[in-house]
């Protein structure tokens, strides 16, 4: 569905975009063998301005790719492994008091960073998880009554563990949606794996680390971000998005539906993908590669689905289903 000569669409030049992402994915590749949808999902929460989190079993370069991303990026980068003992203060910072002064004084946390990898984020107690709550959505923190504000870009990268229940905390359905995206890593393929098991041979991952270099400043980020926003979205594909919204509230699996916050998560996610798809404009595909990572953390089903063994992203392909594509 190409939009015709009477839409009023801004032109957008998109190919230094789609060039920088080409070239990211070239970057990535040298360390990370396959797993090209976490890259591309990844660039597109960063170009959506969301943050994102990562579920897969340990060593499928959760933790890696986020570094990856991270340092590809001519940002501050800090890195909070979660933990059972880990309180809030260790995360967003505390008042310390000055004798010289004879005041508080606010000591900011590694959370005051641009990128920031949390690794295992389901470890924390619930009260260290409420600490992100403001910080996720305001960018900004509040201590003793002060307000304090984090700098531009700021981005929260979160990983967690989906097969381990002891020492972990759920996430309570009110961080999850803090996420604008959730993204399940599996397993490589038998031909990936040979190509991983021959860089470790000759200790070529150790090289291409060191090779890795940062191609994206701030100024650069920003101006991504604002092209993103002008992406055009025709009239039908935002009815589109809004009953795939609306159906998840009143579909007989679910107990709890997606929130207006995720309709619009899926709006800029949408955006974001035709943008590094090479076009100024969304189309249906965009959005149904949006709607599983968007939607699968913020819907819940119901115990029998449970028992059946359905998932979230199997009741997601049968709403979409039902839902007649504009075309």
């Amino acid at each position: 569905m190409e939009p015709t000569e009477n839409d009023n669409i801004e032109h957008i030049n998109t190919a230094p975009l789609v060039k920088l992402a080409e070239q990211i994915q070239e970057q990535v590749s040298k360390v990370i063998v396959g797993q090209h949808s976490m890259t591309e999902m990844l660039l597109a929460g960063l170009l959506a301005d969301g943050h994102i989190l990562i579920e897969g079993v340990p060593g499928v370069a959760k933790t890696l790719a986020a570094k990856l991303i991270a340092r590809l990026i001519k940002a501050d980068f800090s890195r909070i492994q979660f933990t059972p003992d880990l309180m809030p203060s260790d995360v967003i910072g505390t008042s310390v008091f000055n004798p010289q002064s004879t005041t508080f004084q606010f000591k900011p946390g590694p959370i005051f960073s641009n990128i920031v990898l949390i690794d295992e984020i389901n470890r924390a107690p619930a009260k260290t998880q409420a600490a992100l709550f403001e910080v996720m959505e305001e960018r900004q923190v509040t201590v003793d009554g002060q307000t304090h504000h984090l700098q531009a870009p700021f981005m929260v990268i979160a990983t967690q563990n989906p097969i381990e229940h002891e020492g972990t905390y759920r996430l309570p359905e009110a961080q999850l949606d803090r996420f604008i995206m959730k993204i399940t890593v599996g397993y490589p393929s038998l031909e990936e794996e040979i190509i991983i098991l021959e860089r470790q041979n000759r200790q070529a991952i150790l090289r291409s680390l060191d090779d890795v270099a940062a191609i994206i400043d701030p100024t650069l980020l920003k101006q991504a971000r604002q092209m993103v926003r002008m992406v055009h979205i025709e009239p039908r594909l935002l009815e589109f998005i809004a009953k795939i919204i609306w159906e998840t509230r009143n579909d007989r699996s679910l107990y709890i539906g997606a929130s207006p916050r995720a309709s619009i998560a899926l709006l800029n996610v949408a955006k974001a993908l035709s943008v590094l798809h090479g076009r100024n404009f969304v189309i249906p595909e965009d959005i149904l590669q949006a709607a599983p990572p968007v939607l699968r953390h913020r819907i819940s089903l119901t115990p029998e689905r449970e028992m059946e063994g359905a998932t979230t992203d199997d009741v997601l392909k049968e709403i979409v289903s039902r839902i007649e594509i504009p075309r």
